[in-house]
Order: C-alpha cells, then structure tokens, then sequence
C-alpha cells in the first residue's frame, strides 16, 4: 500500500512537472522531450491501476510513435522563422485567474478530504457477470463498435506522416 502511493505521486510528479516543462519550454526539441516525460508519468499511472494493455500501448504507440514523429517534423521543419517570432501574448490576468481557480479547487478537495467524492450508491447493486479481461473488452469494443473511427485515425496519422516529409523536403 505504501509503495502503490510513493509511485503514485512520483508518477503525477512526472506528468505534472512533464506537462509545465512543455507549455514554458521557448525550444521546441525541449517541450517535446518534457512531453514524453509527462507521457511517460501516465503509461506508469495506468500501469497502477493494472491496465497492462493500455500501459504497454502508451509506451509503443505515443511514446515511441507519435512522439517521434513530432521530433522528426521539429528537427527538419525550419524553426529560425518561429524563435524569432513573440511565442507568449502576456494575459498574465487571466492566467494566475486560472491558477487561483485550480488552487482554489484543490484546497476545497483537500479540505473536504474524501467526503468531496461521495457519491450515493443505490441500495441494491446487482454483481455483474464475470467479465471478459481488460484487453479482450477493449479489442471487442475497438474492432465492433469503433471500427471506422479506428481507421480514420490511422488514415490521419499516415496522412501527417506524408505531409511531415512534404513539408521536409526542400523540392519535391
């Protein structure tokens, strides 16, 4: 029990300070790193609450794909033109607005303790039939009842892929 929460807060730690890293990084290659960081933090959180598939597929799929692909599209996209551009549009107000609301909600909840998630449960709650795994359900669900929305995904990602290489090369 002691263990599962020292990882828990180290792996919020790493998506937390991943997640400020990438929006205040002014070098592109370094808000990306910062974003595989805090993607790292979440495939560790699923691997917690024991979703094995959805950690392994977290790793594979954005730490090792998407990301790499968002580094390759960095590295050969011309960036001189960006860095000399004003990245920030300075609404400080409205930013430490938002931080005094988040701040706000958090010392609610850690005042309330865990009477602030109480929720009612009915009175007779009927045991669900023995379940499929985790994996099995997921497949089913992905391949039955989202089926085109699967494949538009992988049409779009094939498509930036095609565009990032567009976009690399100098004359086509």
């Amino acid at each position: 029990m002691l263990i599962d929460t020292v990882l828990f807060y180290m792996f919020a730690a790493l998506v937390l300070g991943g997640g400020v890293l990438t929006i205040t990084r002014r070098n592109a290659v370094h808000s990306a790193i910062s974003l595989i960081v805090s993607l790292l933090g979440v495939a560790g959180l699923y691997l917690l609450q024991q979703a094995e598939f959805l950690f392994a597929v977290q790793i594979v799929l954005y730490v090792g794909g998407i990301m790499v692909l968002f580094l390759f599209v960095i590295m050969l996209v011309n960036l001189d033109l960006a860095a000399k551009e004003r990245q920030f549009n300075k609404q400080w107000l409205v930013a430490l607005a938002a931080v005094a609301a988040v701040a706000a909600e958090i010392g609610y909840f850690i005042y309330r303790g865990k009477d602030a998630f109480h929720i009612a449960e009915p009175a007779t709650m009927a045991l669900a039939p023995p379940a499929l795994g985790n994996t099995e359900m997921l497949a089913d669900t992905l391949f039955s009842e989202y089926l085109l929305p699967f494949e538009i995904a992988s049409i779009l990602l094939l498509v930036a892929v095609v565009g990032a290489v567009v976009m690399a090369k100098k004359r086509i």
